[in-house]
């Protein structure tokens, strides 16, 4: 079975994080929520507390296929600044395994040079700060295994694609290409 971990710290985006575990987990996918806080419950960008299944450290992340990044204001400077976070991102994308950045999270995959001389896209008010990054205007980019999307409305499609990723359908790289439209 395919797993999906999805990272979460205080300010982060409820609707890119919490999407995400929703449609995965009506896919019948596992995924776990993961607090990089002190806590188990995390404080969202607007007003919304998330008990998480686990803290940061108590997690073996070798099992899991993808790590999702949601982003939000401070959750993205949160994730971006936790050494922890970055040294599973580099890892996953070295490895070739799927990292997924929603909003400004792909400010943290451009800060690790994990985009580089790579496709993506990001929220429209973070484009300065990804810089020799190949940015596009669309909703969502698959470049390998690395996916970036531009924000909250992205949220749904981009998960549609990873439903698909998880369950191992052989066309998934496929319909990545077209992620929005799935």
């Amino acid at each position: 079975m395919k797993k999906v971990c999805v990272l979460l710290a205080d300010g982060f985006e409820e609707i890119e994080g919490l999407t995400v575990v929703d449609l995965l987990r009506r896919a019948k996918i596992y995924v776990d929520t993961i607090s990089i806080m002190d806590d188990y419950i995390v404080h969202g960008a607007h007003g919304i507390n998330v008990q998480t299944e686990d803290l940061f450290d108590e997690v073996d992340f070798d099992e899991f296929d993808m790590v999702v990044l949601p982003g939000g204001m401070p959750g993205t400077l949160n994730l971006k600044n936790h050494d922890g976070v970055r040294y599973v991102v580099k890892q996953y994308a070295k490895e070739g395994r799927y990292v997924g950045a929603i909003c400004a999270a792909p400010t943290i995959l451009k800060s690790l040079g994990v985009l580089e001389g790579r496709r993506a896209t990001c929220y429209p008010g973070v484009e300065d700060e990804m810089e020799d990054v190949v940015l596009t205007e669309t909703a969502v980019v698959v470049d390998e295994n690395i996916i970036t999307s531009q924000g909250v409305g992205t949220a749904i499609d981009r998960d549609s694609g990873w439903r698909r990723k998880s369950k191992g359908n052989r066309r998934f790289h496929s319909l990545l290409i077209v992620f929005h439209k799935i």
